[in-house]
């Protein structure tokens, strides 16, 4: 049997450019919120996250009890991008440290108000069936 490299056939090698680049050291994203507060942009994106926390009745300021845990926070910095890699906006999030929390202590049960997809066909075609009106 004569093979290609019997026949000094070769297959040429393919060297890949592989290079890659970092972004631009404007575009990093904040640690922490002194570094954030310190850009327009940061500070812009914060306020709308607090703004939409307070109006939305996230939560509830209570005095501090030294029996309970006390749940602290972290503001979280994300740049959003466009398909293209432009930047579409800054991003803000303040998140509970909810780790810290105790079962049977701090709560007593979860909720988590999500729907599946086949509940809401299921109530559609209740609806539907029995000719409810449905107001949107």
């Amino acid at each position: 049997m004569r093979t290609r490299a019997k026949n000094n056939i070769r297959k040429p090698i393919q060297k890949l450019n592989l290079h890659t680049q970092l972004s631009k050291p404007l575009d990093l994203e904040p640690t922490t919120p002194t570094q954030a507060l310190k850009d327009p942009k940061w500070h812009k994106a914060m306020s709308e996250e607090y703004d939409a926390l307070v109006r939305n009745g996230t939560w509830d300021l209570v005095p501090s009890n030294p029996s309970q845990n006390v749940m602290g926070c972290k503001w979280i910095f994300r740049t959003k991008r466009n398909s293209d890699g432009s930047i579409d906006r800054f991003k803000a999030r303040l998140v509970a440290k909810g780790f810290h929390q105790r079962p049977g202590i701090d709560y007593y049960d979860t909720f988590s108000p999500v729907v599946k997809p086949t509940t809401i066909r299921l109530v559609l075609s209740i609806a539907v069936s029995c000719g409810w009106i449905l107001l949107g």
